[in-house]
């Protein structure tokens, strides 16, 4: 029993060896009558990915050894102050001095309105920390929150597979020279123009994260205030109570005179002519009395004087 199964054990390996010798046969029968474009276009697609290893990494890429963190930083910083034109002033000379810029800028109210401003902040990655601990010291800070977003493995990634496609391209345009036949130039030219567009788009993909990279993003807004939140004790004594409450209600009162100036210089014409309307009104009310009360004083004296007048006869 044995003997007989180890008899069909070799038939049954002896049959796979045939039938893989004859396809592989088959395959390069196959094979050499395939076009030259084929074997052209198959010889430039398989070396680039060679590129990649089996693991997802790219070998065309800097090894882990010699990368370089690649960190995005961002921040929002809100300040206040009571001098608002001089802390908009430094704070530009500060940012001019960390090698920044300002993105976007807007600055909102004014006149008897306290004033606020929104900045967009793009400085130097190597003074982000500088210009955070600079900025703090200009005015008060209320609150900070800062954000850090570790984009070094797709960083890399990308850098490897716009590689490849360079490579890919570079012997894509050394077969399209060597190349014969109207459908391999077709063929080629094709896939020229694909990789070219990948190129494009990886391209992209690296300048965006050298931009955030490069450069920190700091989001500030900066407010005018009367005073300073927090920055004064409460008082300890009636005397101090007192001349606080006594501050306070000049400052109401100046402010309150101040917005009736300014609303009293946007409405004296409406003003004007409501006085206008209301003096006419009275007068013509005046001159309606005045003429209807004075035909029942004359009836009234005329009947007196008739009555007067009776006895005599």
């Amino acid at each position: 029993m044995k003997r007989r199964g180890l008899a069909w054990l070799l038939a049954l390996v002896t049959a796979l060896a045939l039938t893989g010798c004859g396809a592989a046969g088959s395959t390069e029968m196959a094979a050499a009558d395939n076009s030259s474009s084929f074997v052209m276009e198959e010889s430039v697609l398989a070396e680039p990915q060679a590129a990649y290893g089996t693991d997802g990494g790219t070998s065309g890429g800097a090894s882990t050894g010699e990368r370089t963190a690649k960190r995005i930083y961002t921040a929002d910083l809100e300040l206040e102050t009571t001098a608002f034109d001089q802390a908009a002033e430094d704070l530009e000379t500060l940012v001019e001095t960390c090698g920044g810029y300002f993105q976007s800028s807007s600055v909102s109210g004014g006149g008897s309105d306290y004033r606020y401003a929104y900045y967009t902040i793009r400085v130097p990655a190597e003074q982000y920390r500088t210009f955070l601990d600079q900025a703090g010291t200009l005015c008060h800070q209320l609150s900070i929150q800062e954000y850090t977003d570790d984009v070094t493995e797709a960083y890399y990634d990308v850098e490897g597979r716009l590689k490849t496609q360079q490579t890919k391209l570079s012997r894509l345009q050394e077969l399209l020279e060597r190349a014969e036949t109207m459908e391999d130039i077709i063929t080629i030219e094709s896939a020229i123009s694909e990789t070219e567009y990948e190129i494009e788009r990886l391209s992209g993909t690296m300048r965006h994260y050298d931009a955030l990279v490069d450069y920190a993003t700091v989001t500030l807004e900066l407010n005018e205030v009367y005073r300073l939140s927090g920055t004064e004790d409460a008082p300890k004594s009636f005397g101090e109570k007192l001349s606080n409450a006594f501050t306070d209600g000049l400052a109401a009162v100046v402010e309150g005179l101040e917005n009736f100036a300014i609303w009293l210089a946007y409405s004296w014409l409406g003003i004007l002519i409501f006085a206008a309307v209301v003096f006419a009104a009275v007068k013509l009310i005046g001159r309606l009395r005045r003429g209807q009360k004075l035909p029942k004083i004359g009836r009234k004296k005329n009947k007196n004087t008739a009555n007067e007048t009776k006895p005599e006869e």
